[in-house]
């Protein structure tokens, strides 16, 4: 006999909840470990990436690896004077001198 009023107790099932999708097949596959071949192709693709508050450049593979660049003598002596006039930069406007 079911009472009007009355609520059920837990269930071992999990209960879906309102914003679930059709797509809970897209997260379920983003959770399983990758294989090889999938870790390796995202290992290989390099991007360079520019940091705002430094002015840097950066080369970066797959998942946030900083990897060099192989650059001439004087080109690595800009890239120094450049880094580090950046470097001073943030670090001035992290003490509020130069906004």
């Amino acid at each position: 006999m079911v009472q009007s009023g009355v609520v059920q107790g837990p269930s071992l099932m999990p209960a879906a909840s309102a914003n679930e999708t059709k797509d809970d097949g897209a997260k379920a596959h983003s959770m399983r470990p990758m294989t090889k071949e999938e870790w390796e192709k995202q290992q290989s693709v390099v991007r360079r990436v520019f940091d705002p508050d430094t002015g840097r450049n950066r080369l970066v593979k797959g998942d946030g690896e900083i990897i060099e660049e192989i650059v001439s003598k004087e080109r690595h002596k800009q890239i120094n004077q450049q880094a580090t006039q950046g470097d001073g930069l943030s670090f001035m406007r992290g003490l509020g001198l130069n906004k």
